[in-house]
């Protein structure tokens, strides 16, 4: 399936899921918007990373499940920035910043402890991404550190579609609350440069690690 075809699905079932909380959620349902920062990396033996800070915005809307139980169903910009360590010959090796693009769509179970007020948030995350992008075109020649013929441009295009696993807790108003949450990415995002064939052999395997602190305003 095409990535433009995945996007569309995925935003489809968003929208016949949130018109469904409208109709069954009737004791408490609200949109919001949030925006935060998110602090990624990549969890791998392959390469040397540094965490990076990027951006995220979502549309979401959380409705009355079952008892002290919300669902939220959400889909979302994120930037997220990580760090790579690169050499040239007969230099020290240094950090080179990448950026990735993408939007994500999930469907989250919240447990509220104080109704409205403070709540754990768990579930899972479909991630649709671009490729890991260099942020300067004059590091494209650099040597990716720990390899001598791959250079820091040959891992750019990475698995596009991913599953992350989310747990978090939130608090706040009934209009505006702030959260923090941890996602996990379960596969491995870098499984798509195993397809390159690179001259020195290598079995690239890499799963996201994401912090996420924001603010949601509900209307």
């Amino acid at each position: 399936m095409s990535l433009s075809r995945v996007i569309f699905v995925t935003v489809l079932l968003v929208t016949t899921t949130s018109v469904f909380g409208q109709r069954r959620f009737e004791e408490y349902n609200r949109l919001g918007l949030t925006g935060g920062v998110n602090l990624f990396d990549i969890q791998t033996d392959q390469l040397t990373t540094s965490q990076g800070t990027g951006v995220t915005a979502e549309f979401i809307t959380r409705g009355s499940f079952y008892n002290n139980f919300d669902l939220i169903y959400g889909i979302g910009f994120y930037q997220q920035n990580v760090d790579i360590s690169t050499y040239v010959f007969f230099s020290e090796p240094e950090m080179t910043p990448y950026t990735i693009s993408g939007v994500q769509v999930k469907l989250l179970g919240s447990y509220n402890i104080i109704q409205h007020h403070l709540s754990l948030e768990f579930g899972p995350i479909l991630h649709i991404n671009g490729k890991m992008k260099l942020k300067n075109s004059d590091d494209e020649e650099r040597l990716v550190t720990g390899y001598n013929g791959v250079l820091s441009q040959d891992i750019q295009d990475i698995t596009k579609v991913n599953f992350r696993v989310m747990g978090g807790i939130t608090a706040g108003l009934k209009s505006f609350r702030l959260s923090a949450r941890y996602q996990y990415g379960v596969t491995n995002m870098l499984n798509k440069l195993n397809e390159q064939n690179f001259a020195e052999e290598s079995d690239f395997k890499g799963n996201s690690s994401t912090i996420v602190l924001s603010g949601t305003f509900y209307f």
